[in-house]
């Protein structure tokens, strides 16, 4: 039976390795596998999915994946989406269509909250009808496990601003709840 998967983690903690691993893994079976990203996502190029440790594999973005037609869909194994938590409900709920009508696994990849540990709007309607929801765990500097994004600039631990404010070790870290509300990043 497939199921709609949703596993989360804190910046760093190795959720698109994950998914590449698992697209890799499909297709070493004779598989086929589509890997899927969110449009606001262009970090490391519009069609491309890149791991922290130098993994990357080509991707569709969102937009046109909603496009296809089921016969589209149906040629696949598996759908992998990372960077879940920029999409919205409404995206959520058609890949929870693919699970549900068409009988094909989605496995999403994705941060839970932002750098203010409010939820992103993919991630809330993720843990609302995820069939597994699964944590994929890193540490903070100090060893405790890391739950917290904490996004920092020149001036240290940044508590307001825009939700989405695309970067990686350049502008976020992990922490733990502890050291998040401390605003201290180990230094």
């Amino acid at each position: 039976m497939a199921k709609l998967y949703f596993y989360y983690g804190v910046m760093g903690s190795s959720k698109t390795a994950n998914a590449l691993m698992v697209h890799y893994n499909y297709h070493e079976r004779g598989k086929k596998a589509l890997l899927v990203k969110p449009d606001v996502d262009l970090r490391d190029g519009k069609h491309i999915l890149k791991s922290r440790i130098g993994l990357e594999h080509q991707c569709e973005l969102m937009s046109n994946f909603i496009a296809y037609s089921q016969d589209e869909i149906k040629k696949y194994d598996c759908i992998i989406v990372d960077e879940i938590q920029f999409a919205t409900k409404e995206q959520v709920d058609f890949l929870s269509d693919i699970v549900d009508k068409l009988s094909i696994p989605v496995m999403c990849y994705g941060l839970r909250a932002d750098f203010k540990n409010q939820l992103f709007e993919g991630s809330e309607r993720l843990i609302t009808i995820a069939d597994e929801i699964k944590e994929v765990k890193t540490v903070c500097w100090c060893g405790a496990k890391a739950t917290c994004n904490a996004r920092y600039n020149e001036n240290g631990i940044v508590r307001e601003g825009e939700q989405i404010e695309l970067g990686a070790d350049d502008k976020y870290i992990a922490l733990c709840r502890k050291h998040y509300k401390e605003g201290n990043f180990g230094e």
